[in-house]
């Protein structure tokens, strides 16, 4: 029996993932995915959000293990500052998808990256989150990030347009319809 050793690129299955685009190559409908999660409120500004299963590759899809993901509130917006707050989150989720879809795609083309950091920083003015001022925006009006990547300087221009492959990017500056129901209990 001949065991092949796993091909890694940038800490990458590139076996795991070529089976992927072969597969959504073959059948595009497989490429169709759904994420999910479910919230619970707890008190004040805490709620506790579990992970556990989506939809891909045409098929009900379970984690290894079910993720628990606690929002708050900074003491000074009312809250127990015990877990961080939702725009937090967001910012989280902006720089780890970045992060992602640059080291994803720069090992399905062969960038070698040694290592890759971001400050990430959002400017919200409240008031439009508070109903203070209706002409304010309740959401981030502007977000920046910076990476520190450490790779070949012919590659940052590459490197540059990877990012944009990310989905919680183009999410955020596409702006995805969102629907939301509220139900009786």
């Amino acid at each position: 029996m001949t065991t092949h050793a796993k091909t890694v690129t940038n800490g990458v299955n590139m076996e795991a993932l070529g089976s992927v685009v072969s597969a959504i190559q073959e059948d595009p409908s497989l490429a169709k995915s759904k994420f999910r999660i479910s919230n619970k409120w707890i008190s004040g500004g805490v709620n506790q959000t579990c992970v556990q299963d989506f939809q891909g590759l045409g098929q009900e899809q379970a984690h290894l293990e079910d993720f628990e993901l606690g929002s708050d509130e900074p003491l000074v917006l009312g809250g127990t500052d015990k877990h961080p707050n939702p725009v937090e989150h967001l910012l989280n989720a902006l720089a780890g998808c970045i992060t992602t879809s640059i080291v994803a795609h720069a090992a399905v083309r062969s960038i070698p990256i040694e290592e890759i950091e971001s400050q990430v920083e959002g400017d919200i003015d409240i008031r439009g989150f508070l109903g203070l001022d209706p002409s304010v925006p309740k959401g981030f009006q502007d977000i920046r990030i910076t990476f520190k990547i450490k790779a070949a300087a012919e590659d940052m221009d590459t490197l540059m347009e990877l990012a944009k492959f990310s989905p919680v990017y183009n999410t955020i500056t596409q702006s995805a319809n969102v629907d939301i129901q509220i139900n009786p209990q």
